[in-house]
C-alpha cells in the first residue's frame, strides 16, 4: 500500500523539486503540496496523510508549531522536518515532540526517499550528527537559559515546578489562566522545551548547581 505524503515548504523551487521527486517514486502518493504552514495544518487535518514533510521555518506557521498541534490533537501523522540549518535547541525540542525524521535541505533530494521509506515502516530517521547537537544543548548550563526569562516568567516557572496548575498560578499571581498559558508558551520557546516536566528538571539542575 502506498504511503500518502504531504509536503510543505515556502521555497517554490524546492517544493516543486520535491513534488517531482516523490511523484516519480513507487510506493509514494503525494496527496498535497503547499508553501503555507497554515495551509499545511489544514491539509493534515482534512487529508490525514501518513507522513508530512514540513519546512521547519515558514513565515506564517513553522513546522515546530504544526508538530505541537499534531501531537495535541492526536492526529496519526508522522512528521519529517526539512531545514537549511537546525540548532541543538531546535533538534532537542523536535525530538521531545516525537518528530519522526530530520533532514537538511542540502541533502533532501538524495536522502528524502530513503527517509520516507524508513519512517513509513515506523522507524525514525535521525542523523547522528544532528542528535549530537541536541545532546550538547541538553548538557549546557541551565542557568544561562533561565537568565533569559523575565521576572514574571520566572515566577510562573517556579510555581509550575512546585506543582501548581495554571488555574492555581493565575490565582497566586493575580492574573488569568489565559495569560499564564501565554507566559508559559514564551518560557517554552525561550528554553527550547515543550513540557512542565522538562521545565522542572531545568530548575532542579540549576538549583543543585547553585548549592
Amino acid at each position: 500500500m502506498n504511503q500518502r505524503v504531504l509536503v510543505a515548504d515556502d521555497h517554490p523551487l524546492l517544493l516543486r523539486g520535491l513534488e517531482d521527486l516523490l511523484g516519480a517514486t513507487p510506493g509514494i502518493d503525494v496527496v498535497g503540496v503547499t508553501g503555507s504552514g497554515v495551509r499545511a495544518l489544514g491539509l493534515i487535518r482534512d487529508l490525514r496523510p501518513e507522513i508530512a514533510v514540513l519546512d521547519l521555518m515558514m513565515p506564517d506557521l513553522g513546522g515546530m508549531a504544526i508538530l505541537r498541534t499534531v501531537q495535541e490533537r492526536g492526529w496519526p501523522v508522522r512528521v519529517v522536518f526539512l531545514s537549511a540549518t537546525m540548532s541543538g535547541r531546535q533538534v532537542a525540542e523536535a525530538l521531545s515532540l516525537g518528530v519522526s525524521g530530520l533532514l537538511l535541505k542540502d541533502f533532501a533530494a538524495e536522502t528524502l526517499v530513503n527517509c520516507l521509506r524508513e519512517v513509513g515502516k515506523g522507524e525514525r530517521w535521525l542523523p547522528e550528527e544532528m542528535v549530537a547537537r541536541a545532546r550538547q544543548e541538553r548538557g549546557n548550563d541551565p542557568g544561562r537559559a533561565l537568565a533569559t526569562l523575565t521576572p514574571r516568567e520566572r515566577e510562573i516557572s517556579e510555581l509550575v515546578c512546585r506543582g501548581y496548575s495554571n488555574k492555581a498560578i493565575a490565582a497566586a499571581v493575580g492574573s488569568t489562566e489565559g495569560t499564564v498559558s501565554i507566559h508559559l508558551h514564551h518560557v517554552y520557546r525561550k528554553l527550547g522545551i515543550s513540557s512542565r516536566t522538562t521545565l522542572a528538571t531545568l530548575f532542579v539542575r540549576h538549583q543543585a548547581e547553585q548549592e
